[in-house]
């Protein structure tokens, strides 16, 4: 690749992103088109001869999607067949009846974590908060005692555990293995979830009284009758991720080795959520009643929002490739290398950063994901740090959900909150959940 003078890299990374940012903020330009753009404006800036610019969007557009374009097709069509199967409902309700009304707060926040693994924070939440609103009316609490412990177990499933979008595209770009991923995201995202899920929650449910909506109200009870079973809901989510984390640890254990070409293969993220999606197909699908021409109709319809997210995502390589390919990733590190900045601790400032100007968490983790990939000698870090320094930027790319996220707006026209009200409580709590991952993140990276 061609030699560029560094202080022009710097100025054309800070013009690209300055207009990638003006065009999402200001412009309201698509996502997409933004980091596109913003790219391309970096390698021009910064002398990239042309072929190299086209040979990085062909690169990043590439790499990206080939190790994650399936993973989220199959997640998606997965998560629908378990709403459509009564599954969340199924959990969230067994988890309250074991744990009472008393600490029912702690069975959503958990219902929430498991749930928006396989399916998206907007259609768990969707599912879900019927229940927290019929616990609040139930035991005349304020909404906010239980909806907040389902928005935190929401977010941390949807943030920091595979096979959600947002850290598989981070691992696929750090080139970890998604085993270490999905090990230290439950260990960062439960200490999140009790911190800001039911201790905030209560503190929320005491100091603001939001009454349940009045057309959930008056709303009669769904037949839990008809629900699938609880063990049969659990055992199909955790089919992925247990074949994907005995890949991992049929490698590091010797006794294991014997096993390792079999999960090798079961384990790899497409065979293992191919299984799950299959599984769920018959079980959930099947022998609940719906034909195949229904599922079909209903995983066809899940892929709908997939290809917006897929492209934002593979345009967040090109931005990867194109800091890398232009050098200025050496510039970055060597930056880096003398401020003696651990990287965990610089890809949760850079995903913070991101997610407090342009609001959506996925622009966030593309972006952080990318400058983060594209630092020399990243491969020679353990797997255990990088899937901290995934985790890192799943915590920055949570933090501060405000008037410019989507999230933000959906959370108070549920929950039927003032935006000052929604501020005080679900932008702290996403705040949290960010903060509290990044530092149990940080204290592993210590012993990795």
């Amino acid at each position: 690749m061609t030699v560029l003078d560094p202080t022009r890299l710097v100025i054309a990374a800070l013009i690209g992103l300055a207009v990638l940012l003006l065009m999402i903020i200001k412009w309201k330009v698509q996502a997409m088109i933004s980091i596109l753009i913003g790219a391309i404006t970096i390698g021009l800036l910064s002398g990239m001869p042309l072929e190299e610019i086209v040979a990085a969007v062909d690169d990043g557009i590439g790499n990206t999607l080939k190790g994650i374009a399936l993973l989220v097709g199959l997640g998606s069509m997965f998560g629908a067949i378990l709403e459509i199967s009564g599954g969340a409902q199924s959990i969230a309700v067994s988890l309250v009846k074991w744990f009472g009304d008393k600490k029912a707060a702690w069975a959503l926040g958990i219902t929430g974590l498991v749930i928006a693994m396989p399916v998206f924070f907007d259609a768990g939440l969707i599912i879900l908060i019927p229940l927290a609103f019929s616990l609040a009316k139930r035991t005349h609490r304020s909404s906010l005692y239980y909806v907040i412990p389902l928005l935190a177990g929401l977010a941390v499933g949807h943030a920091f555990i595979p096979p959600t979008p947002g850290p598989v595209l981070v691992a696929t770009m750090l080139g970890v293995d998604l085993g270490w991923v999905i090990l230290v995201g439950v260990c960062c995202g439960t200490v999140a979830m009790i911190v800001a899920g039911p201790v905030w929650g209560a503190i929320c449910g005491k100091k603001y009284d939001v009454p349940v909506p009045a057309h959930i109200a008056n709303q009669e009870d769904f037949d839990e009758s008809k629900l699938p079973k609880f063990g049969t809901i659990v055992t199909i989510i955790l089919i992925p991720l247990v074949l994907i984390v005995m890949s991992s640890v049929t490698n590091i254990v010797p006794a294991l080795n014997f096993l390792n070409p079999i999960f090798n293969f079961l384990g790899t993220p497409f065979v293992a959520l191919l299984i799950a999606t299959i599984t769920a197909m018959f079980i959930l699908g099947i022998r609940h009643g719906y034909s195949m021409e229904e599922l079909e109709k209903v995983m066809t319809k899940s892929l709908e929002p997939v290809g917006l997210i897929l492209l934002v995502t593979a345009c967040g390589g090109v931005l990867r490739y194109m800091l890398q390919y232009s050098g200025l990733g050496d510039v970055i590190g060597n930056a880096v290398a003398n401020m003696n900045l651990p990287l965990v601790v610089l890809a949760f400032v850079v995903a913070a950063l991101v997610r407090i100007c342009v609001g959506s968490s996925t622009v966030a983790m593309t972006m952080a994901a990318g400058i983060v990939s594209a630092l020399p000698g990243i491969s020679a870090y353990s797997p255990l740090y990088l899937a901290c320094v995934c985790a890192a930027v799943a915590g920055g790319a949570t933090v501060c959900s405000h008037f410019n996220d989507s999230g933000f707006w959906l959370v108070k026209s549920l929950v039927g909150m003032s935006e000052k009200t929604t501020l005080k409580t679900w932008t702290v709590m996403e705040t949290l959940v960010g903060g509290t991952g990044f530092i149990v993140a940080l204290i592993i990276s210590f012993f990795a």
